[in-house]
């Protein structure tokens, strides 16, 4: 049947629905990139009539939000999904993360966090479990401090997904800002097979500044295999499309988690993981060993950190110029062992013992930390000349020494 849905009636309309459970939570599962598993997934509303004629998500939510009156159907998706995951984690089934859209007519709601705490808590579903995506348009909403908004619902224990990233909006101060987890790159970013070279730049970028900032990258609409094996290089963590799977009722996504969890792995990881991620666990690998990892242009006097974790002191500066950066390094120094400092790290110094075949150079000295006692510290710097230019780089791993 056809039903005429319009601004005078969709209020009552929907109010009804709900009423009726006519409106249903669909699930669209979300993919670990590499093996393929169920991390993941979105609830989608879809209105199921009692005849079984679903009406399309495009003849009701636009009217829904053009209204301002989408915030009722945001809260019961939400009750919804908790009400699922109670089920499941009663019955010890195997449960993950769903993500829940809202609206940005939230944004306005000072009691939104505190309200969305309180109702996930009900159903007895730890927060962990709930994902919160708000549309990169939300983020542009006039006359609201969203980045405050976005804070208090971090603070409340909840994951955020900025989503359809790249629709048309892409604000980079906002990603930079706001306190998300994850980046949802939208799917209009994927056209063809990524064959285009402008798209596959745009989007290697795009994954590059994701990781940068910690954010887990998730692609939507992912239909093709050609389009898989370039997000792989690129990084992403998950995929959401038909490539893997449509939205599905709750029945049939439980069983895709029942199945998901009982496969076993048919494939090496090491095997299947894309450059990116592995360059991510060479990275955290040296990180755990050097927390402090600083990469140098000697050629033009200049450097940025690239790591600065649990340090004996975090008062060094992220980037700028190198020599001063030796002289800061010199007056957390012991003062029997600043000029060692000095006169290891020298420019013109390490410029000519390069030129002369060094290719590392290290010092211990003892610093100062920030709980004021002096503590022994390895520095090592590992020369190599830049593959695109002939300036010669420094890489400077420091750790404490037990």
């Amino acid at each position: 049947m056809n039903m005429d849905i319009n601004k005078n009636n969709i209020r009552e309309l929907m109010k009804k629905a709900m009423e009726n459970k006519e409106i249903k939570a669909y699930y669209q599962p979300k993919h670990n990139a590499v093996n393929g598993k169920v991390q993941g997934a979105e609830a989608l509303a879809r209105w199921i009539m009692s005849d079984g004629v679903m009406i399309s998500p495009g003849m009701f939510i636009p009217l829904l939000e053009e209204l301002e009156i989408i915030g009722d159907l945001d809260w019961y998706m939400l009750r919804e999904v908790c009400a699922f995951l109670s089920e499941e984690i009663k019955a010890e089934r195997h449960v993950v993360t769903v993500s829940v859209n809202f609206s940005r007519c939230h944004a306005k709601d000072t009691g939104f966090a505190k309200r969305l705490g309180e109702t996930v808590d009900s159903y007895g579903v730890p927060r962990r479990l709930i994902e919160i995506e708000i549309t990169e348009s939300a983020l542009a909403f006039d006359g609201v401090d969203i980045i405050k908004f976005v804070g208090t619902i971090k603070d409340e224990g909840f994951d955020i997904s900025i989503d359809d990233f790249g629709s048309g909006l892409s604000s980079l101060n906002f990603v930079k800002d706001v306190p998300a987890s994850v980046l949802k790159i939208d799917k209009s970013l994927l056209s063809g097979n990524c064959e285009n070279e402008k798209e596959r730049i745009v989007l290697e970028s795009i994954f590059d500044f994701a990781h940068r900032l910690k954010l887990i990258t998730v692609a939507e609409g992912v239909e093709t295999k050609e389009q898989l094996g370039f997000l792989r290089t690129c990084g992403c963590e998950l995929i959401q499309g038909f490539l893997f799977a449509k939205p599905m009722p709750e029945e049939d996504f439980r069983e895709a988690l029942k199945a998901a969890d009982s496969v076993p792995e048919t494939e090496d990881i090491l095997l299947t993981l894309p450059p990116a991620s592995a360059t991510q666990l060479l990275l955290d690998a040296v990180f755990k060993r050097y927390p402090l990892v600083i990469l140098s242009n000697l050629s033009r006097n200049s450097f940025y950190m690239m790591a600065y974790e649990q340090f004996s002191t975090r008062s060094c500066p992220s980037t700028g110029v190198y020599t001063e950066l030796i002289m800061h390094g010199a007056s957390t120094m012991h003062p029997e062992d600043k000029q060692l400092f000095i006169d290891t790290f020298d420019v013109a110094d390490q410029l000519n013992a390069y030129a002369n075949g060094q290719r590392e150079r290290t010092v211990v000295t003892r610093q100062l930390g920030d709980d004021g006692v002096y503590r022994p510290v390895s520095t090592t710097n590992y020369y190599m000349k830049n593959i695109a230019s002939e300036d010669i780089l420094a890489i400077t791993l420091s750790r404490a020494i037990d």
